[in-house]
């Protein structure tokens, strides 16, 4: 006899586990599928949160052992135990999927752990990795099973010499040498804790930057800035072939437009070029639900597929593979079936970099302004000139604030520098309300804050800055 719900939601990664508790409190009742012994999907046990710990961690040696004595503080020679460490990143990781478990149980959220499979509409049965299939009916059903790390044919992941992002953050000791195929985000955070434990990192990207998609004058800055830190970069260029020991990896590269080609050679390679949708055992193909040439999953603006009643969310869907995204798709998604107007802003969704300086954006980067023939302005801001930026030594950076020429609604911004992670939110709610680069540039800040530098870029729109 199958159980009964109003709805099922497969996954319990942040789209997942926030859709089920949001329409637990709008009445309906709920259960969530998930593969994993515990809850929180990719971002909780082995992507967001445990990167974060790590870079935390990383940070903090790393000042300890190259800024403290700057400014004053004496006699630091910090050592890395990196078991430790890692002990302190799987606490944090089983703090957060533990803190899941106890919203499932407050709000009535029935669990069943075991691999999804939609059989028709309406109905999904639940394989556990032991004893009998579990049979689950619901009027509605989301999927909400996220991504997964992206491959090379030539380069087989053995998380030993071979990396995915799962193996570089469970390393037990620091590599001496660490290639990184691909300069997008998580390349580079995860190059950046191993580099700062004293790991020789080298970033090997096909395109002719780092960061596609980032606005194009921060993420050459960023750029530069890392490559103080001691990374290297090989910009333009393709990996080839790889031959492997279980000591160390050569890779064949040369540049991505032809011509002669080199190897490099290091003690592990982190294959990081993106990621892509995880549908597998879903049983999409059986009830004709197709995906596209991506591995995405088609749906309509309430995040409904053609089969009526099934619905997707996340980084399964079309848009930016980012939790938050998928967090606010998740909470639309009950509000519709609770009877309320769900929707998603996805045109303020910010994005975050958590390598140091952190990189944040909102909005329309300036290439995307100017492809499509917007007249706007800028304005910015450096942290140079931030007093508090100069307290705490971290005054690499800047603010960039794009606004319409004609009626000053600020139309994207990016942050360089430290916390632009937390103040880019400032901005995204003021685009949320449609609000202008004079509204920002009128609002009292508190000094001296680093929020200050967000206030002078606004300034700067209208030319007005007054401390650069």
């Amino acid at each position: 006899m199958a159980e009964q719900f109003d709805l099922v939601v497969i996954g319990s990664g942040p789209g997942g586990y926030v859709c089920a508790i949001r329409a637990a409190q709008l009445g309906l009742k709920v259960a969530v599928v998930e593969k994993r012994s515990s809850f929180g999907g990719t971002c909780l046990n082995i992507g967001c949160i445990p990167s974060k710990a790590l870079l935390h961690v990383s940070e903090r040696f790393a000042e300890a052992a190259h800024g403290f004595a700057a400014m004053g503080i004496c006699g630091c020679k910090p050592k890395i135990d990196v078991a430790a460490m890692q002990a302190y990143k799987d606490k944090v990781v089983e703090a957060n999927t533990r803190g899941i478990a106890f919203l499932f149980k407050k709000n009535k959220i029935a669990s069943f752990i075991g691999t999804g499979r939609i059989v028709e509409a309406g109905r999904v049965q639940v394989m556990p990795s032991d004893g009998a299939p579990v049979e689950l009916e619901a009027q509605a059903i989301v999927i909400a099973t996220g991504s997964d790390s992206a491959a090379l044919p030539f380069l087989e992941v053995d998380e030993k010499t071979i990396l995915s992002s799962t193996g570089a953050l469970a390393l037990g000791t620091v590599p001496k040498s660490l290639v990184v195929i691909g300069a997008g985000v998580i390349g580079l955070e995860l190059g950046s804790v191993w580099r700062r434990l004293g790991a020789e990192v080298t970033v090997i990207e096909y395109l002719d930057r780092i960061l596609p998609g980032m606005d194009g004058e921060i993420a050459k800055v960023l750029h530069r800035e890392l490559k103080k830190q001691g990374m290297a970069f090989h910009l333009g260029t393709k990996v080839t072939q790889a031959k492997t020991t279980q000591r160390s990896v050569t890779l064949s590269v040369e540049p991505a437009g032809g011509g002669k080609g080199q190897t490099i050679k290091a003690q592990k390679a982190l294959v990081a070029i993106g990621r892509v949708p995880y549908t597998q055992g879903l049983g999409l193909a059986d009830i004709g639900l197709e995906t596209d040439e991506r591995g995405r999953i088609p749906v309509d603006e309430s995040f409904e597929t053609k089969i009526a009643g099934i619905y997707a969310i996340g980084d399964v869907i079309a848009g930016p593979m980012l939790a938050h995204k998928a967090e606010e798709e998740g909470v639309a998604v009950a509000e519709i079936l609770g009877g309320l107007p769900g929707e998603v802003n996805h045109d303020i969704i910010p994005a975050v970099v958590y390598t140091t300086p952190e990189a944040a954006s909102v909005g329309k980067t300036e290439e995307e302004l100017k492809a499509a023939g917007v007249d706007h302005v800028v304005g910015k801001f450096n942290f140079m000139a931030n007093g508090r930026a100069k307290a705490m030594n971290e005054t690499a950076g800047l603010v960039k604030i794009l606004a319409d020429a004609k009626t000053d609604r600020v139309l994207g911004a990016h942050i360089l520098g430290p916390m632009a992670g937390e103040m880019i939110h400032e901005i995204a709610v003021l685009m949320e309300f449609g609000g202008s680069a004079e509204d920002l540039a009128r609002t009292c800040h508190a000094h001296p804050t680093l929020s200050e530098a967000v206030r002078e870029a606004a300034l700067a729109v209208a030319g007005r800055a007054i401390h650069s």
